[in-house]
Protein backbone atom coordinates (compact mmCIF):
# COMPACT_ATOMS: atom_id res chain seq x y z
CA UNK A 1 0.00 0.00 0.00
CA UNK A 2 1.89 3.06 -1.26
CA UNK A 3 1.51 6.53 0.18
CA UNK A 4 3.77 9.57 0.24
CA UNK A 5 3.95 13.01 1.76
CA UNK A 6 1.06 15.34 0.70
CA UNK A 7 -1.35 12.37 0.27
CA UNK A 8 -4.36 12.21 2.61
CA UNK A 9 -6.12 9.15 4.00
CA UNK A 10 -9.86 8.95 4.61
CA UNK A 11 -10.30 6.18 7.14
CA UNK A 12 -13.16 3.77 7.73
CA UNK A 13 -13.86 5.78 10.92
CA UNK A 14 -14.44 8.94 8.84
CA UNK A 15 -11.18 10.55 9.95
CA UNK A 16 -8.85 12.46 7.62
CA UNK A 17 -5.09 11.99 8.06
CA UNK A 18 -2.23 13.72 6.21
CA UNK A 19 0.60 11.36 5.25
CA UNK A 20 3.86 12.57 6.82
CA UNK A 21 6.50 10.10 5.59
CA UNK A 22 7.79 8.50 2.41
CA UNK A 23 8.61 5.26 4.25
CA UNK A 24 6.20 3.23 6.37
CA UNK A 25 6.33 0.22 8.70
CA UNK A 26 4.58 -3.03 7.86
CA UNK A 27 0.83 -2.70 8.24
CA UNK A 28 0.71 1.06 8.87
CA UNK A 29 0.96 4.41 7.07
CA UNK A 30 2.72 7.13 9.05
CA UNK A 31 0.37 10.11 9.07
CA UNK A 32 -1.12 12.82 11.26
CA UNK A 33 -4.77 13.44 12.10
CA UNK A 34 -6.09 16.62 10.50
CA UNK A 35 -9.92 16.54 10.45
CA UNK A 36 -12.49 14.82 12.66
CA UNK A 37 -16.30 14.61 12.45
CA UNK A 38 -17.92 17.39 14.44
CA UNK A 39 -21.58 18.46 14.27
CA UNK A 40 -20.50 22.01 15.05
CA UNK A 41 -17.38 21.94 12.84
CA UNK A 42 -16.41 24.82 10.58
CA UNK A 43 -15.79 22.59 7.51
CA UNK A 44 -18.43 20.68 5.54
CA UNK A 45 -18.40 17.83 3.05
CA UNK A 46 -21.47 16.12 1.56
CA UNK A 47 -23.74 17.52 4.31
CA UNK A 48 -21.40 16.26 7.09
CA UNK A 49 -19.34 18.64 9.22
CA UNK A 50 -15.73 18.38 10.39
CA UNK A 51 -13.21 20.30 12.48
CA UNK A 52 -9.50 20.76 11.90
CA UNK A 53 -7.61 19.72 15.02
CA UNK A 54 -4.38 20.90 16.61
CA UNK A 55 -1.58 18.51 17.51
CA UNK A 56 -2.61 18.45 21.17
CA UNK A 57 -6.28 17.82 20.39
CA UNK A 58 -5.41 15.17 17.79
CA UNK A 59 -3.40 13.06 20.24
CA UNK A 60 -6.01 13.44 22.97
CA UNK A 61 -8.88 12.57 20.61
CA UNK A 62 -7.16 9.42 19.34
CA UNK A 63 -6.12 8.30 22.83
CA UNK A 64 -9.72 8.61 24.03
CA UNK A 65 -11.68 7.43 20.99
CA UNK A 66 -9.35 5.55 18.61
CA UNK A 67 -6.19 4.31 20.35
CA UNK A 68 -5.56 1.86 17.51
CA UNK A 69 -4.17 4.79 15.47
CA UNK A 70 -1.39 5.34 18.03
CA UNK A 71 1.64 3.08 18.16
CA UNK A 72 5.02 3.01 19.88
CA UNK A 73 7.76 2.53 17.30
CA UNK A 74 10.67 0.81 19.01
CA UNK A 75 13.07 1.69 16.19
CA UNK A 76 12.44 5.41 16.83
CA UNK A 77 11.69 5.25 20.53
CA UNK A 78 8.55 7.36 20.14
CA UNK A 79 4.77 7.01 20.10
CA UNK A 80 3.31 8.34 16.88
CA UNK A 81 0.17 8.36 14.79
CA UNK A 82 -0.26 5.95 11.91
CA UNK A 83 -3.23 4.52 10.03
CA UNK A 84 -3.43 0.70 10.16
CA UNK A 85 -3.96 -0.78 6.71
CA UNK A 86 -7.31 -2.24 7.78
CA UNK A 87 -8.50 1.28 8.62
CA UNK A 88 -7.68 2.81 5.22
CA UNK A 89 -10.86 3.71 3.39
CA UNK A 90 -9.26 5.68 0.56
CA UNK A 91 -5.88 7.23 -0.17
CA UNK A 92 -6.44 10.70 -1.63
CA UNK A 93 -3.81 11.74 -4.19
CA UNK A 94 -3.03 15.43 -4.93
CA UNK A 95 -2.19 14.69 -8.57
CA UNK A 96 -5.55 12.97 -9.10
CA UNK A 97 -7.37 15.80 -7.34
CA UNK A 98 -5.81 18.39 -9.65
CA UNK A 99 -6.69 16.28 -12.68
CA UNK A 100 -10.33 16.24 -11.57
CA UNK A 101 -10.32 19.97 -10.78
CA UNK A 102 -8.96 20.80 -14.23
CA UNK A 103 -11.86 18.94 -15.81
CA UNK A 104 -14.41 20.96 -13.85
CA UNK A 105 -13.20 23.81 -11.59
CA UNK A 106 -16.48 24.42 -9.78
CA UNK A 107 -15.62 27.53 -7.72
CA UNK A 108 -13.14 30.45 -7.73
CA UNK A 109 -10.63 28.77 -5.40
CA UNK A 110 -10.39 25.70 -7.62
CA UNK A 111 -10.13 27.93 -10.67
CA UNK A 112 -7.13 29.64 -9.06
CA UNK A 113 -5.52 26.20 -8.59
CA UNK A 114 -5.86 25.61 -12.32
CA UNK A 115 -4.34 29.03 -13.06
CA UNK A 116 -1.27 28.12 -10.99
CA UNK A 117 -0.91 24.81 -12.84
CA UNK A 118 -1.24 26.50 -16.23
CA UNK A 119 1.24 29.26 -15.38
CA UNK A 120 3.91 26.85 -14.13
CA UNK A 121 3.34 24.41 -16.99
CA UNK A 122 3.62 27.16 -19.60
CA UNK A 123 6.77 28.61 -17.98
CA UNK A 124 8.63 25.34 -17.36
CA UNK A 125 7.12 22.60 -19.50
CA UNK A 126 6.57 20.46 -16.39
CA UNK A 127 3.78 17.98 -17.31
CA UNK A 128 0.52 18.36 -15.40
CA UNK A 129 0.88 14.79 -14.12
CA UNK A 130 3.77 16.05 -11.95
CA UNK A 131 1.51 18.60 -10.23
CA UNK A 132 -1.18 18.31 -7.58
CA UNK A 133 -3.21 20.09 -4.91
CA UNK A 134 -3.05 19.07 -1.25
CA UNK A 135 -4.15 20.70 2.02
CA UNK A 136 -7.84 21.27 2.69
CA UNK A 137 -8.67 21.22 -1.02
CA UNK A 138 -7.58 17.58 -1.35
CA UNK A 139 -10.35 16.08 0.84
CA UNK A 140 -12.79 18.84 -0.15
CA UNK A 141 -12.79 20.43 3.33
CA UNK A 142 -11.85 23.92 2.19
CA UNK A 143 -13.39 27.35 2.60
CA UNK A 144 -13.84 28.82 -0.91
CA UNK A 145 -13.37 32.33 0.46
CA UNK A 146 -10.53 31.93 2.95
CA UNK A 147 -8.53 28.75 2.35
CA UNK A 148 -4.98 28.83 1.00
CA UNK A 149 -3.77 26.65 -1.87
CA UNK A 150 -1.17 23.96 -1.16
CA UNK A 151 0.14 23.39 -4.67
CA UNK A 152 2.37 20.33 -5.09
CA UNK A 153 5.15 19.74 -7.62
CA UNK A 154 6.49 16.19 -7.86
CA UNK A 155 10.19 15.60 -8.39
CA UNK A 156 12.83 17.68 -6.60
CA UNK A 157 14.33 19.01 -9.84
CA UNK A 158 10.86 19.88 -11.13
CA UNK A 159 10.18 21.78 -7.92
CA UNK A 160 13.34 23.83 -8.35
CA UNK A 161 12.30 24.63 -11.94
CA UNK A 162 8.87 25.74 -10.69
CA UNK A 163 10.35 28.07 -8.06
CA UNK A 164 12.81 29.57 -10.53
CA UNK A 165 9.91 30.19 -12.91
CA UNK A 166 7.79 31.79 -10.18
CA UNK A 167 10.73 34.05 -9.34
CA UNK A 168 10.33 35.55 -12.81
CA UNK A 169 6.55 35.35 -13.06
CA UNK A 170 5.94 37.33 -9.88
CA UNK A 171 7.67 40.33 -11.47
CA UNK A 172 5.68 40.02 -14.71
CA UNK A 173 2.62 42.33 -14.72
CA UNK A 174 0.82 40.00 -17.13
CA UNK A 175 1.18 36.98 -14.81
CA UNK A 176 -1.61 36.03 -12.37
CA UNK A 177 1.04 34.90 -9.86
CA UNK A 178 2.31 37.61 -7.49
CA UNK A 179 4.77 37.87 -4.62
CA UNK A 180 3.81 38.43 -0.98
CA UNK A 181 3.01 41.86 0.40
CA UNK A 182 4.10 43.13 3.82
CA UNK A 183 0.74 42.43 5.44
CA UNK A 184 0.89 38.75 4.56
CA UNK A 185 4.53 38.49 5.55
CA UNK A 186 3.70 39.92 8.98
CA UNK A 187 0.88 37.40 9.34
CA UNK A 188 3.21 34.51 8.50
CA UNK A 189 5.98 35.89 10.72
CA UNK A 190 3.68 36.10 13.75
CA UNK A 191 2.80 32.42 13.30
CA UNK A 192 6.33 31.18 12.68
CA UNK A 193 8.66 33.16 14.95
CA UNK A 194 8.01 33.13 18.69
CA UNK A 195 11.45 34.24 19.91
CA UNK A 196 14.18 36.58 18.62
CA UNK A 197 16.01 34.13 16.33
CA UNK A 198 14.93 36.10 13.24
CA UNK A 199 13.90 39.75 13.08
CA UNK A 200 10.97 40.62 10.83
CA UNK A 201 13.30 42.19 8.26
CA UNK A 202 15.53 39.10 8.24
CA UNK A 203 12.51 36.84 7.88
CA UNK A 204 11.24 38.91 4.92
CA UNK A 205 14.63 38.75 3.18
CA UNK A 206 14.74 34.97 3.33
CA UNK A 207 11.07 34.48 2.40
CA UNK A 208 11.20 36.84 -0.58
CA UNK A 209 14.09 35.02 -2.22
CA UNK A 210 12.73 31.49 -1.72
CA UNK A 211 10.07 31.84 -4.43
CA UNK A 212 7.95 29.07 -2.93
CA UNK A 213 5.03 31.20 -1.76
CA UNK A 214 2.90 33.81 -3.45
CA UNK A 215 -0.53 35.27 -4.12
CA UNK A 216 -3.07 34.67 -6.85
CA UNK A 217 -6.16 36.89 -7.03
CA UNK A 218 -5.93 37.59 -3.29
CA UNK A 219 -5.31 33.97 -2.22
CA UNK A 220 -2.09 32.73 -0.63
CA UNK A 221 -0.46 29.68 -2.22
CA UNK A 222 2.59 27.51 -1.52
CA UNK A 223 4.63 25.58 -4.07
CA UNK A 224 5.40 22.39 -2.16
CA UNK A 225 7.99 19.76 -3.05
CA UNK A 226 7.24 16.04 -3.00
CA UNK A 227 9.48 13.28 -4.27
CA UNK A 228 8.57 11.44 -7.41
CA UNK A 229 8.07 7.73 -6.76
CA UNK A 230 11.41 7.05 -8.45
CA UNK A 231 13.17 9.30 -5.90
CA UNK A 232 11.93 7.42 -2.83
CA UNK A 233 14.54 4.97 -1.58
CA UNK A 234 15.12 2.83 1.49
CA UNK A 235 12.73 1.13 3.86
CA UNK A 236 11.19 1.88 7.23
CA UNK A 237 13.59 1.42 10.11
CA UNK A 238 16.74 1.05 8.00
CA UNK A 239 18.15 4.17 9.71
CA UNK A 240 18.03 4.85 13.44
CA UNK A 241 18.79 8.11 15.26
CA UNK A 242 20.42 8.80 18.60
CA UNK A 243 20.32 12.22 20.35
CA UNK A 244 23.57 13.82 21.51
CA UNK A 245 22.50 17.17 22.97
CA UNK A 246 22.60 20.63 21.39
CA UNK A 247 25.10 22.13 18.97
CA UNK A 248 25.89 25.28 16.99
CA UNK A 249 28.01 25.06 13.85
CA UNK A 250 29.31 27.16 10.99
CA UNK A 251 29.54 25.35 7.66
CA UNK A 252 29.24 25.60 3.86
CA UNK A 253 26.24 24.21 1.96
CA UNK A 254 27.38 21.93 -0.87
CA UNK A 255 23.99 20.51 -1.94
CA UNK A 256 20.56 22.06 -1.34
CA UNK A 257 18.41 20.05 -3.78
CA UNK A 258 16.42 18.67 -0.84
CA UNK A 259 16.07 22.06 0.86
CA UNK A 260 12.28 22.10 0.31
CA UNK A 261 11.69 18.40 0.98
CA UNK A 262 10.26 17.07 4.24
CA UNK A 263 12.48 17.26 6.20
CA UNK A 264 14.53 19.96 4.50
CA UNK A 265 18.08 18.68 4.04
CA UNK A 266 21.35 20.48 3.37
CA UNK A 267 24.59 18.60 2.77
CA UNK A 268 27.48 20.54 4.27
CA UNK A 269 31.26 20.53 4.59
CA UNK A 270 34.05 22.70 6.03
CA UNK A 271 32.30 22.51 9.40
CA UNK A 272 33.44 24.55 12.39
CA UNK A 273 31.79 23.64 15.70
CA UNK A 274 31.04 26.86 17.58
CA UNK A 275 29.41 25.22 20.59
CA UNK A 276 28.97 21.53 21.28
CA UNK A 277 30.77 18.21 20.75
CA UNK A 278 33.57 18.04 18.20
CA UNK A 279 32.18 15.47 15.76
CA UNK A 280 32.16 15.08 11.98
CA UNK A 281 28.87 16.58 10.70
CA UNK A 282 27.72 16.01 7.14
CA UNK A 283 24.20 17.48 7.00
CA UNK A 284 21.72 19.91 8.49
CA UNK A 285 18.02 19.04 8.41
CA UNK A 286 14.94 21.04 9.35
CA UNK A 287 11.48 19.86 10.39
CA UNK A 288 9.97 23.34 10.30
CA UNK A 289 8.84 25.20 7.16
CA UNK A 290 10.53 28.35 8.48
CA UNK A 291 13.95 27.01 7.53
CA UNK A 292 13.02 25.19 4.32
CA UNK A 293 14.99 26.69 1.45
CA UNK A 294 16.87 28.94 3.85
CA UNK A 295 20.26 28.48 2.15
CA UNK A 296 21.67 27.69 -1.28
CA UNK A 297 24.72 25.86 -2.60
CA UNK A 298 27.99 27.62 -1.81
CA UNK A 299 26.60 29.73 1.03
CA UNK A 300 28.21 29.84 4.46
CA UNK A 301 25.66 29.28 7.22
CA UNK A 302 25.33 29.11 10.99
CA UNK A 303 22.98 26.39 12.27
CA UNK A 304 21.83 25.80 15.82
CA UNK A 305 19.81 22.77 16.84
CA UNK A 306 19.99 19.25 18.22
CA UNK A 307 22.89 16.93 17.39
CA UNK A 308 21.89 13.45 16.21
CA UNK A 309 23.90 10.41 15.26
CA UNK A 310 22.34 8.36 12.46
CA UNK A 311 23.09 4.69 11.91
CA UNK A 312 22.16 2.30 9.14
CA UNK A 313 23.39 1.90 5.57
CA UNK A 314 25.47 5.00 6.30
CA UNK A 315 26.56 6.49 9.61
CA UNK A 316 27.35 9.98 10.74
CA UNK A 317 26.09 13.06 12.58
CA UNK A 318 23.57 15.71 11.63
CA UNK A 319 22.18 18.93 13.08
CA UNK A 320 18.39 18.93 13.46
CA UNK A 321 16.58 22.28 13.44
CA UNK A 322 12.91 22.45 14.41
CA UNK A 323 12.78 19.70 17.01
CA UNK A 324 9.78 21.50 18.48
CA UNK A 325 6.93 23.18 16.61
CA UNK A 326 8.18 26.64 17.64
CA UNK A 327 11.89 25.86 16.96
CA UNK A 328 12.80 27.86 20.04
CA UNK A 329 16.44 28.98 19.94
CA UNK A 330 17.07 26.88 16.82
CA UNK A 331 17.80 28.35 13.40
CA UNK A 332 19.61 28.33 10.06
CA UNK A 333 21.09 31.69 9.01
CA UNK A 334 23.54 32.97 6.45
CA UNK A 335 26.77 33.84 8.23
CA UNK A 336 27.39 37.18 6.54
CA UNK A 337 23.84 38.45 5.99
CA UNK A 338 23.58 42.07 7.12
CA UNK A 339 20.24 43.84 6.99
CA UNK A 340 20.14 47.43 8.15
Amino acid sequence: MRARIRDFIHTTDDLFFAVTSYLHPAGRIISFLRYIPDMDGERSLDSARYSKVSSEVAYRFLADAHPEYLHHYDELGVRMMGVPHNKVGEILRPEKRLENIMESPSDPLLQKSVKIADALHDATGIPYRYMGVSGSILPGLYDPENSDIDFVVYGLKNHRLAMDAFGELKDDPSSPLMGLDEELLRRVYSKRIVDDTLSFREFCWYEMRKNNRGMIDGTLFDILATRDWSEIEGSWGDTTYEPHGSITIECTVVDALEAFDNPSRYLVDDVNVIEGPEVDIGEVVSFTHTYAGQAREGERIIARGKLERFMGKSEGYRVVVGTTREAMNEFIKLKDLKIE
